[in-house]
Order: structure tokens, then C-alpha cells, then sequence
């Protein structure tokens, strides 16, 4: 296994991203703004973005594992990777998330505490509902960690 850093290309990944983030625009507003980093293990498993917010916090903006693949730790090794990787320049990574009964205990597993919520983010900033997990997504759940 091995995780690196995508440096060019990026857009190569841009249907990957949309499987974690639906809206097109967001994805586009961010994808160039950050570090993309890919986990590889025969062939590309797991994409991630980490966006710096400030001089303390960077947040991991996408995280995505395909279908095929989920269920394995790559997620859970990826997050531990970010983890260390950003420990000597940050102090906390945080995360923002919808309220699904798959993601927040998966966030809260790798290390993640609930921090704050943004009410009605998904409804106010996307063009369509969004559903996981057959839940309506609608306050944004944001996580923190201290690195």
C-alpha cells in the first residue's frame, strides 16, 4: 500500500469526488485549493482533499473509497495518514459531514468528536436532496480532531 500525493491531473479524480460530494460546483470550488492525495494498492483505492482553513485547522473536504472497495480500512488508513502527515502543521483537522448513520460513526471511529453543525447546509447549498443511507440529508455535522 502506498499514499501520494496528486500534484497534476487532479480532474482525472473528479468523478471519484462526486461520489463523496454530488454538487458539481462545490467539488469545483475546492478540488485546486488543497492537497489531493490518492491511496493506492493494486490500483487507486481511496482519494482524499485536505483544504488548510487557517495557521491551526485543515479540513478533509472529500474522502471517498469506490463501492467496491469499502468495507477494507483504506478510508480508516487514509484518515490515520492525514492524521500524521499534517500533525507538525496543524492542530486539529476537522470535517464536515451530513448526518448519516454510516459517515458520523465512521468520522467518530477514526478519532473525530463532534464540534459544530451548520443547519440546513444541504438543503441551502445544494440543487437537489440529498439521500444517504435513506436519510434526507439537511444540517451540515462538523467533526474535529486535535492532531
Amino acid at each position: 500500500m502506498e499514499i501520494k500525493l496528486i500534484t497534476e491531473h487532479k480532474e482525472d479524480y473528479f468523478e471519484w469526488l462526486l461520489l463523496a460530494d454530488e454538487q458539481k460546483e462545490l467539488v469545483e470550488a475546492y478540488l485546486y485549493q488543497g492537497d489531493m492525495w490518492a491511496l493506492e494498492e493494486e490500483g487507486v483505492k481511496t482519494v482524499s482533499i485536505v483544504i488548510f482553513k487557517d495557521r491551526q485547522t485543515c479540513e478533509l473536504k472529500n474522502l471517498v473509497t469506490l463501492p467496491s472497495h469499502q468495507g477494507h480500512g483504506y478510508g480508516n488508513k487514509m484518515i490515520q495518514f492525514l492524521f500524521s502527515y499534517y500533525h507538525s502543521s496543524y492542530q486539529y483537522m476537522e470535517v464536515g459531514t451530513g448526518d448519516s448513520p454510516k459517515t458520523i460513526p465512521f468520522y467518530e471511529k477514526c478519532g473525530f468528536k463532534r464540534d459544530h453543525i451548520i443547519p440546513n447546509f444541504f438543503l441551502d447549498h445544494y440543487d437537489h436532496p440529498i439521500i444517504e443511507d435513506g436519510v434526507l440529508l439537511k444540517d451540515m455535522i462538523y467533526l474535529k480532531k486535535e492532531l
